[in-house]
């Protein structure tokens, strides 16, 4: 039903950079998200966990699934932005439901 295509990936540096730029933010305790309007009809996503949050790369790519996935589930709902997504403490699997609000509420708030 929804798809997740290479076109809503933000994958260069000069696409990171012009989101970090523009320096419009909104955070909560997992996550900070930074966005820019972009010139195209859907909107795109870029993620950041570092190792400094997370020590193994198996939590680091986890938390990338889940905030990939969160993110395909609701790209319908969002307006024509390049997102770039944070994470700022690890989470596993027990916290998906509160990961799963905090996603949403940060999509809301956009």
């Amino acid at each position: 039903m929804f798809s997740f295509p290479k076109q809503a990936k933000l994958v260069k540096t000069d696409d990171f950079s012009s989101v970090f730029n523009l320096r419009k933010r909104i955070s909560n305790q997992y996550l900070v998200m930074r966005y820019r309007p972009n010139g195209s009809s859907s909107a795109r996503l870029g993620l950041i966990v570092a190792k400094k949050t997370a020590k193994f790369s198996v939590q680091r790519n986890y938390m990338r699934r889940v905030l990939r996935e969160l993110f395909r589930l609701n790209q319908h709902q969002l307006p024509a932005v390049d997102l770039v997504i944070q994470v700022q403490k690890v989470f596993h699997r027990p916290d998906f439901v509160e990961i799963k609000q905090a996603f949403d509420a940060l999509c809301k708030k956009l």
